[in-house]
C-alpha cells in the first residue's frame, strides 16, 4: 500500500537534481550517467504513477484523510514503514541499478557505433 514512497521520493529527488544541473549534463564532458539521468527520471516517474493508479484501483490508497487505508487501522504505521522498508527501498534499488545497466549498455553500443 506504500511501497511508491520510496520511488516517488527518489523521482522528486532526481527532477530536482536534474534541473539544478542542466548545464552539466548538457555539457559534453558529462560522465554517461548523468548525461542519461532523465532516463531515471522517466522510469521512477512512471512506475511511481502506475503504482499509485494500482494502488487506487485496488483500494489501497483513498481520496480521503488517511488516504492510505493501514492507517485506519491500529497499528497501521508500522505497517506501512515496514512495507516502504522491505518493498518501496528495494524497488527503487532495482530501478536504479537497472537503470545503470542500462546506461552501461547503451554507451557500449554508441562507442562500437561510432567506429
Amino acid at each position: 500500500m506504500s511501497c511508491f514512497v520510496v520511488p516517488l521520493v527518489q523521482a522528486i529527488a532526481t527532477s530536482a537534481y536534474r534541473k539544478a544541473n542542466e548545464k552539466r549534463i548538457a555539457s559534453p564532458d558529462a560522465s554517461p550517467l548523468l548525461r542519461h539521468v532523465t532516463d531515471l527520471e522517466k522510469m521512477l516517474w512512471g512506475g511511481s504513477v502506475m503504482l499509485i493508479v494500482d494502488h487506487i484501483i485496488n483500494g489501497e490508497l483513498t481520496w480521503r484523510f488517511p488516504f492510505f487505508t493501514a492507517l485506519g487501522e491500529t497499528g497501521g504505521w508500522s505497517i506501512m514503514l515496514r512495507e516502504i522498508l522491505l518493498v518501496g527501498v528495494p524497488m527503487a534499488l532495482v530501478i536504479t541499478i537497472v537503470w545503470a545497466v542500462y546506461v552501461l549498455i547503451k554507451e557500449k553500443r554508441t562507442s562500437t557505433a561510432g567506429r
